[in-house]
């Protein structure tokens, strides 16, 4: 039996290896209980999902996902819940032009199923249905997020 992933990585082909997966914060909040639970309208559900990175040390990254949901109906706040989910992840043989990309993209969707059920479970622990959060498109918030970075405007060399 041969070890193909050494020997892959000697060729020099792109490896990511998950070290660890953590829950770094989570908090749930339903300030209205038990009323809250009781049927009153379609709730308004808001979702927003952010994507951290930092370098450990040589090829190794702490990503962090970041998940806020919230539940309103007329207003009233029916439930809050934020995670903070980290990962450490091994590249290799990545170019250095393409880490950031990488990481921001490739590890944040491996990240993303386990934050997704811990999110279901909380809010369905907290006495509603779960929250089935839809699949993220990383590439696309990846692209949003340097968009937003980028500088405005023509650069002018002296």
């Amino acid at each position: 039996m041969t070890d193909t992933g050494t020997a892959a990585n000697a060729q020099g082909t792109p490896t990511l290896h998950v070290a660890a997966q953590y829950i770094k914060d989570l908090s749930f909040e339903n300030p209205g209980a038990p009323a809250s639970l009781v049927p009153s309208g379609q709730p308004k559900i808001g979702i927003q999902i952010n994507v951290n990175a930092k370098p450990l040390r040589e090829g190794e990254f702490e990503v962090e996902l970041k998940i806020d949901a919230k539940a309103e109906v007329q207003d009233k706040l029916l439930f809050a819940v934020e995670l903070s989910y980290g990962g450490v992840f091994r590249v290799q043989n990545v170019a250095q032009e393409t880490v950031h990309a990488f990481v921001m993209i490739e590890c944040p969707r491996m990240l993303f199923p386990f934050a997704r059920q811990i999110v279901a479970d909380t809010v369905r622990n907290g006495g509603f249905p779960p929250l089935m959060i839809d699949p993220v498109d990383f590439v696309t918030l990846y692209r949003q997020r340097m968009a937003q970075t980028a500088p405005k405007g023509p650069v002018l060399a002296s």
